[in-house]
């Protein structure tokens, strides 16, 4: 088991994200394949899976996803960290409730103050939620956090050390198909979630959204992966919808929290799918 002292040094994901995998690791550990070369993440988000793999397994890894901000982001904290602390610092010294929504409105102008200015209101908006409007533009309130954590400087350099030798693109999930293609590539999908009600219908991180069209692209996106042998790993809401689309592969069942709804009282635990294109005991 790691120690306390080694797991302070271990690279985190540097943004809160939706729908982050950080706390279900642990959960997943047992169904990661137990050896690839090339890792692929089409849906990056968080990078919270990235995060835990690289630092175990160091694979040669792919990040990529639709939203250009977040890609932006992802460059200047593996590019120029020392920059963009800087940036943060400045952030940080002049946060406030005026100074958040001026921000918000903001059009930056080089991609160094995009990042910031994202990893910002990342940090400071409500349940850092990211959601634009059918213009692109970022629109989540501000949320009530007395001290947020802006700038962490430790997280932000080792963050940058992991992604050093990661290839990081904007690009839609399909794409992936045009690089994975053998038994040593492992690709881990982490989409919009198929809404479980007519309620938590959240499927617009961007101003693309993900209906249901688009799940059953993914799917068949899956299907051609897994004939080539690669290995495919992916994540979404437990539905009969998504059972049955993916019922010719192995579900597993994952027991997750659910963080974001208005009433507090709605959040709590809640059933998530895991399915692999493999079969688990085959990689014990």
């Amino acid at each position: 088991m790691l120690s306390e002292i080694h797991m302070q040094n271990l690279p985190r994901p540097f943004l809160k994200w939706a729908g982050g995998k950080g706390r279900l690791i642990q959960q997943y550990i047992p169904y990661f394949p137990s050896y690839f070369k090339n890792y692929y993440e089409p849906f990056l988000g968080g990078g919270s899976v990235f995060f835990y793999l690289q630092e175990r397994q160091a694979p040669k890894a792919f990040l990529t996803d639709i939203n250009a901000e977040l890609i932006t982001t992802y460059r200047c904290v593996r590019d120029h960290v020392e920059e963009l602390i800087y940036l943060l610092k400045e952030h940080e010294t002049q946060h406030s409730k005026d100074y958040y929504y001026s921000i918000r409105t903001t059009i930056e102008s080089t991609e160094l103050k995009k990042a910031a200015r994202l990893i910002y209101l990342n940090k400071t908006c409500f349940n850092g939620l990211y959601r634009e409007n059918s213009k692109g533009e970022f629109n989540v309130p501000m949320g009530r956090y007395k001290k947020p954590n802006i700038c962490d400087l430790s997280n932000l350099r080792l963050a940058s050390v992991a992604l050093q030798s990661a290839e990081i693109e904007r690009r839609g999930f399909e794409k992936v198909l045009s690089s994975a293609s053998n038994s040593e590539d492992f690709v881990y999908f982490d989409p919009p979630y198929y809404p479980v009600s007519t309620t938590s219908n959240f499927t617009s991180y961007s101003r693309y959204a993900f209906n249901e069209n688009e799940q059953y692209r993914l799917r068949d996106v899956f299907v051609e992966l897994a004939q080539r042998g690669v290995q495919v790993m992916l994540s979404n809401s437990d539905t009969s919808f998504i059972r049955n689309l993916y019922k010719d592969f192995h579900i597993h069942t994952i027991l997750a929290g659910r963080a974001i709804n208005s009433n507090a009282k709605k959040r709590g635990k809640i059933n998530e799918l895991l399915v692999t294109s493999y079969s688990i005991k085959d990689y014990c």
